[in-house]
């Protein structure tokens, strides 16, 4: 039943056009009736979410979205990278702590909705203002000031605080990516709650592992310290596998490592002994440096396969390309770039080791999308413990998502996919990202069905694990 108010009939040329319950999936009506009946059996499945960003705090203290702005733009480097290439300063957006005021950035927002048109951003915006919102009027300049009002209204009522909609949004499990010298207090607050569905952490140990970054040595220390543990290689290992064990005990079951090269190097451990003092002493050249990082990816596997964390590698990526912005709004503000990567080489030395292992898992992302095809899929398609990552960043777009599904299913089939991840820190697009992925599925499913290379009763089947069960079982959920 319509909400609106005479206020509303006076936006004329504002309301949407009626949502197509049959977006994203194909345009020729057979195949489109296939995918329409694929995609109903998994639209109401619970959300099973085992790599993401959204903050524990949020959801462990109930924590209220403070405005609009702060909920869909400043915190969203999707929304806020293509404002800044439309020449709006980040700044006017919040980003990086700077103090604004948010209608003032809304209606910069609104008024560039055009530079969304198109995008995997766009859709996703959409989706979270009509399905999520509930919002019935098309965002522009000219509603901005209302459709802010109407969400702000939203935001004040206890429904849209972050329990409640992480229970309407029916998320079974939800996986957090955090600093390894994290309490994980939230976590635990979290777990005592009674909130249904669960709250997972996922040890993160990037700045703890690579000599390039410029807190290296202090964070060691930190680490170490953490411990107790002497300032030598063996304190390190094992100040590294106590971190571990602290984030199982509190229902972690990955680790994630985003690294920009998947090269790993198998040493002794004298030579690593070696390497790690010339690291935390600033004293190890590039070549040094690159060896250690590789030497601790393997280690990392090494770990994973002792304690049976899945091991995620989010590779290929060139991470704050703009040092100004990096210095002025800090990091993951929307210049992480891809890069060309190697998997086969890189990753080689790592496998020889580990990877017939039965009971290691090594989920490998990627935001180059020829490497799924050329490397990752082979890949999965003979090792046991690695499975392909879904696509992630740049790749996630419906388009994109049919070519990866292209790209990988002849080689590897279904089974050796990783389920969707949604990778958000915008907590309200969540519903939004897998729902997309769900219609992607289906329409990719149904175009098979109908060129008879797989039967309906086969494509049911695969939607219905790759949903929930799938994931559930590469990430041991």
């Amino acid at each position: 039943m319509s909400t609106l108010t005479p206020f509303d009939a006076a936006l004329d040329g504002n309301l949407p056009e009626p949502r197509d319950p049959s977006r994203l999936l194909p345009g020729d009506r057979r195949t489109r009736d296939i995918a329409h009946a694929l995609y109903e059996r998994v639209a109401t499945a619970p959300i099973v979410s085992p790599h993401g960003h959204v903050p524990a705090e949020w959801i462990a203290r109930d924590i209220p979205f403070s405005d609009p702005t702060a909920l869909l733009v400043t915190h969203d480097h999707y929304v806020t990278r293509l404002l800044h290439a439309s020449g709006i300063d980040l700044a006017e957006l919040g980003v990086g702590g700077h103090r604004i005021d948010p209608r003032a950035a809304w209606r910069l927002f609104a008024a560039r909705q055009a530079v969304f048109a198109g995008t995997a951003t766009g859709y996703w915006i959409d989706e979270e203002l009509r399905n999520v919102l509930g919002i019935d009027l098309v965002l522009s300049a000219e509603t901005a000031d209302a459709v802010y009002d109407r969400i702000q209204e939203k935001l004040d009522a206890p429904g849209f605080r972050p329990r409640a909609l992480f229970e309407r949004f029916g998320i079974e499990v939800l996986a957090t990516t955090d600093d390894p010298l994290d309490d994980l207090r939230f976590h635990d607050e979290i777990a005592a709650s009674g909130l249904p569905g669960r709250v997972l952490p996922t040890f993160r140990p990037d700045r703890y592992l690579d000599p390039d970054s410029a807190t290296f040595a202090a964070d060691v220390a930190r680490l170490l310290a953490s411990e107790g543990q002497a300032t030598d290689f063996r304190g390190y290992l094992t100040a590294l596998e106590a971190r571990r064990a602290h984030f199982i005990r509190h229902g972690a079951t990955s680790a994630d490592h985003g690294i920009e090269d998947p090269a790993t190097v198998d040493m002794a451990d004298d030579e690593a002994a070696q390497l790690f003092q010339l690291a935390v002493s600033g004293r190890a050249d590039a070549r040094e440096r690159q060896a250690f990082r590789g030497h601790m990816l393997l280690q990392m596997a090494r770990m994973s396969v002792d304690d049976g964390l899945v091991m995620t590698v989010h590779a290929g990526v060139i991470r704050n390309h703009s040092t100004p912005t990096f210095e002025r709004f800090g990091a993951d503000t929307g210049h992480d770039f891809p890069r060309r990567t190697d998997f086969v080489r890189g990753l080689r030395p790592l496998l020889e080791r580990f990877g017939l292992e039965k009971s290691f898992h090594l989920v490998l992302f990627t935001v180059d999308e020829t490497v799924y095809s050329r490397e990752i899929a082979p890949m999965a398609s003979f090792y046991p413990s690695v499975y392909i990552g879904a696509p992630w960043w740049f790749l996630d777009a419906p388009d994109a998502m049919a070519r990866f599904r292209s790209a990988v299913t002849e080689s590897a089939g279904f089974s050796r996919g990783s389920g969707f991840i949604d990778d958000t820190r915008a907590f309200l697009s969540i519903p939004a990202r897998h729902d997309t992925a769900r219609r992607a599925d289906a329409a990719f499913l149904a175009r098979l069905v109908r060129e008879g290379r797989i039967t309906e009763a086969t494509a049911g089947t695969v939607i219905d694990d790759i949903v929930g069960p799938q994931p559930k079982r590469v990430f041991k959920l």
